[in-house]
């Protein structure tokens, strides 16, 4: 049984984030072992191939050479995301920051089922093989992941939101027990299986939590230079994720059936093919009619079905 400890300031440090690039290298791990990952087989049919070989390019034999060993090395190497709305480049620029020593203990911690170029090279040249990883991750994230990206950020989004409001109506206790059936709060520890076997002391840096689309369990993701380390989980209402609906060629009706989950008008204008003035447009006449509602999020506004807006949709 694994565990992480927290004080008083971990818990007034406590923040949401989402990571493109821990959902880029979970989403490779997912296509090598689809049994695991059985509500995104929509999603891994069409998804392009990822072999030793060499995947998109030929520059993913990297991603497929450590697939077997992802849960060793992820925690490790992948960093925590320092901000809720990090983009993949700055993330990438923080793994290729890694100490080189670092990575050869991830490495070689993880045992090995095959042995590849790739993988005798660390204790040599440990930078050379984080930047074909880094390059690796990147091509897959532009062929696999980055063209659904809008629809998958939504449904982290909608997470985030779900358990914000679940913080104000019930409490940090509430939030903690609720993000996986294995964790529960204990005094000032958290308890799982899945956590670090020798245990963690935050020590006052605070904790983001993650939601990932493709987790199927809870991971830690080390902190480092000043970033919290990061409690990565599975996300809610994955079940939603690849469903296909049936739309009209009424823009209005395309555009509702696209907010069952909190969207910005970007996010809406790639799922439907409107441009975002068209998008702005017909949002302003489905909020008129009670169907959407806008909630702000910083500096973006999220929209989403309202029940009447669901109800329509139902009888469609």
């Amino acid at each position: 049984m694994g565990e992480l400890r927290f004080g008083a300031h971990d818990l007034g440090n406590l923040r949401f984030a989402i990571s493109p690039l821990w959902e880029t290298a979970a989403a490779a791990r997912a296509v090598t072992d689809p049994g695991r990952h059985v509500v995104h087989l929509p999603w891994i049919r069409r998804a392009p191939a990822l072999r030793q070989d060499g995947g998109p390019g030929g520059r993913t034999a990297p991603l497929a050479a450590l697939a077997d060993r992802f849960d060793l090395v992820a925690g490790p190497l992948l960093p925590a995301p320092r901000c809720p709305l990090a983009e993949i480049e700055e993330e990438l620029s923080a793994l290729l920051a890694t100490p080189p020593e670092r990575i050869r203990d991830a490495l070689a911690a993880a045992p090995r089922h095959a042995s590849t170029g790739f993988e005798r090279r660390p204790a040599e040249d440990p930078e050379r093989v984080l930047a074909e990883l880094a390059e690796a991750l990147h091509s897959w994230w532009e062929a696999a992941v980055r063209p659904h990206w809008p629809r998958i950020r939504a449904v982290l989004e909608a997470d985030i939101a779900h358990r914000t409001r679940l913080l104000a109506e019930d409490g940090i206790h509430e939030v903690l027990s609720s993000l996986h059936p294995a964790l529960h709060r204990d005094g000032d520890r958290l308890r799982s299986p899945d956590l670090p076997a020798d245990g963690e002391d935050l020590g006052g840096t605070g904790l983001t939590l993650t939601p990932s689309a493709f987790a199927d369990r809870c991971r830690v993701l080390t902190g480092r230079r000043g970033t919290p380390p990061a409690l990565v989980y599975p996300a809610r209402a994955l079940g939603l994720l690849w469903e296909r609906r049936e739309n009209t060629d009424d823009a209005l009706a395309r555009l509702l059936a696209c907010t069952g989950s909190p969207s910005t008008t970007t996010q809406l204008a790639a799922r439907t093919g409107l441009s975002l003035g068209a998008v702005s447009q017909h949002l302003a006449v489905l909020r008129d009619a009670g169907l959407v509602a806008g909630h702000r999020y910083r500096r973006e506004v999220h929209y989403t079905a309202t029940d009447l807006g669901t109800a329509l949709l139902t009888r469609a």
